[in-house]
């Protein structure tokens, strides 16, 4: 896929470094390139619902924004992307050591990017789907957002 910005890496790197709740969750950037992006989470207690399963908002979250980050890697310099919609089917209990989350573009627009997510467990030898997740992002410029009261 073509990128319509050359630092399309810096530009993905930065919204994970920047964006407060992915940083606190402790989701981090494994690999990038045009239309696509892996990202990496090590498991922690505080993941966990009630019963020791990662939680359904830890999954969504992670394959939003990994989504996000694909996007990202295709929009000018001067634009952002906002999730516009996406819908999560959780295909297994996810317990384990570790999440990775594969994303790619499937739909590169100029107003509305499709992405696709699958979230793994990681966990010694095994390797689990256990989400899959498809996201509408919508491309904005930078500088659009309202400050609300």
């Amino acid at each position: 896929m073509n990128t319509r910005n050359p630092n399309y890496k810096s530009a993905t790197e930065r919204i994970f470094e920047t964006a407060p709740f992915i940083t606190d969750l402790g989701i981090h950037l494994i690999n990038v390139g045009p239309g696509r992006c892996e990202t990496q989470l090590v498991l922690m207690p505080k993941h966990c619902q009630q019963d020791g399963y990662v939680h359904a908002g830890v999954l969504a979250t992670m394959a939003d924004h990994t989504a996000g980050a694909a996007a990202t890697s295709l929009v000018g310099q001067n634009e952002c992307v906002l999730t516009a919609e996406f819908n999560v089917i959780f295909l297994h209990p996810a317990e384990g050591k570790a999440l990775r989350c594969r994303s790619q573009v499937l739909k590169p627009g100029r107003k509305l990017i499709v992405a696709e997510s699958e979230v793994y467990v990681l966990g010694g030898e095994q390797t689990r789907l256990v989400a899959k997740a498809t996201c509408t992002l919508a491309v904005l410029e930078k500088g659009l957002k309202k400050d609300v009261p």
